[in-house]
């Protein structure tokens, strides 16, 4: 369990400080867009009040604190089944990659009451219209990795 621990806390911290910088200290919340490797890579301030893509958007209170709790008991199943049925390493990482990945996006929402996308990457005359922030990469990284590493018992 403590590489669930380790590992989620450096996706968390990882997230934080990423949004920190970007969003603060670059002053992309006021900024609006910045051009980092065009048309490549551009950040692009993005407040989420949905889940991905910001489907289930809402500037609802209570959509904002329905999305926090199913985020920390989706967090706390994800920490109960690696307590109950370890998968190994890196399914361990995986899970805690998820659970760091979702804290971080539960803390944005806390703090400002929505989740700060800024990473906008798009390629080849495709203009990619979505955000997404590091927390989303973890959360993705996690999920996929458990989908493949995540249990020890073989169906019967």
């Amino acid at each position: 369990m403590r590489l669930v621990f380790w590992a989620g806390f450096w996706a968390f911290l990882s997230d934080q400080a990423t949004k920190y910088v970007v969003v603060h200290w670059m002053n992309l919340i006021e900024l609006g867009q910045i051009d980092v490797a065009p048309p490549f890579l551009r950040f692009y301030m993005a407040w989420n009040r949905g889940v991905n893509f910001g489907l289930f958007a809402n500037d609802s209170d209570a959509g904002r604190w329905l999305l926090i709790g199913i985020a920390l008991v989706i967090s706390g199943f994800v920490i109960w089944w690696m307590r109950r049925d370890p998968p190994g390493k890196w399914g361990l990482i995986c899970a805690g990659l998820l659970v760091g990945g979702a804290l971080g996006n539960v803390v944005d929402r806390i703090l400002y009451g929505a989740v700060a996308d800024f990473i906008n990457m798009s390629c080849c005359g495709i203009n990619n219209p979505f955000a997404f922030n590091l927390a989303d990469t973890w959360i993705f990284a996690g999920a996929f990795g458990l989908i493949f590493l995540g249990g020890t018992k073989k169906p019967s």
